[in-house]
């Protein structure tokens, strides 16, 4: 993507090969993390303009999202009503839900905390709202791998969201969750590839083999967790 994060920006990203064949990558492992979703309760944190939220909703959850700009909620709320979809759709804080505890069975957060200057807080946040025995799953930007270098390189020389992104680990995701009393139970990298085109068509059908190794490589990684059922023990 490129440096300011804007709809347009999305919708650019989405309008390209790289683009295109990375979001579908990304998506694949989120909802195959997230599991079953029909007739669930799912939030979406940080849904931006809606890529998750409305794949959710096509598979038959009951989908709410939050982001803090209003131009994504804008955004997000114009292709549901594009789709036919009945999606909740609010522009809050992921440091302050507005949702009771354990509102929801699912909870996503994608390329969320990578962002924020205060992750503990959105990811405490995201285990309030899980109901017990749901599931929150976590993606993010990957520390070791040709993307990071590439969008290290433009924060050196300028960028401003690129000069304070975050980039992660799976241990340090892991701790994170494990912090607010979650339970993790899958770990996973995808978009092993470098960041051009003509690498990701040829080189995603192989994206899994190194996944089931380690998550070194890895633009994207993606952690699931479930919250603890009353009196449970991990």
């Amino acid at each position: 993507m490129g440096d300011t994060i804007t709809p347009v920006a999305y919708q650019k990203w989405r309008g390209t090969g790289l683009g295109s064949i990375t979001e579908r990558r990304e998506l694949e492992l989120i909802l195959g993390m997230a599991g079953e979703l029909g007739g669930r309760r799912v939030l979406d944190v940080g849904c931006g303009d809606g890529t998750y939220a409305l794949a959710a909703a096509e598979r038959g959850a009951i989908v709410a999202g939050v982001d803090i700009a209003p131009e994504m909620i804008r955004a997000a709320e114009a292709r549901a009503v594009q789709r036919g979809l009945d999606i909740d759709f609010r522009a809050e804080s992921a440091t302050a839900l507005p949702f009771d505890d354990g509102s929801f069975e699912v909870v996503i957060a994608v390329t969320l905390l990578c962002l924020l200057s205060d992750p503990e807080a959105a990811v405490a946040e995201c285990a309030r709202v899980t109901a017990a025995g749901g599931r929150v799953v976590i993606g993010e930007l990957g520390r070791w791998n040709m993307w990071a270098v590439s969008r290290r390189l433009r924060g050196w020389l300028g960028s401003p969201m690129w000069r304070t992104a975050r980039f992660w680990t799976a241990r340090r995701l892991g701790k994170l969750m494990s912090a607010v009393g979650l339970v993790v139970n899958r770990v996973e990298g995808a978009v092993y590839y470098p960041p051009v085109a003509l690498a990701a068509r040829l080189l995603t059908p192989l994206d899994r083999v190194p996944a089931r190794y380690t998550t070194v490589g890895a633009a994207f990684i993606a952690v699931a967790a479930h919250q603890l059922e009353p009196g449970s023990r991990p």
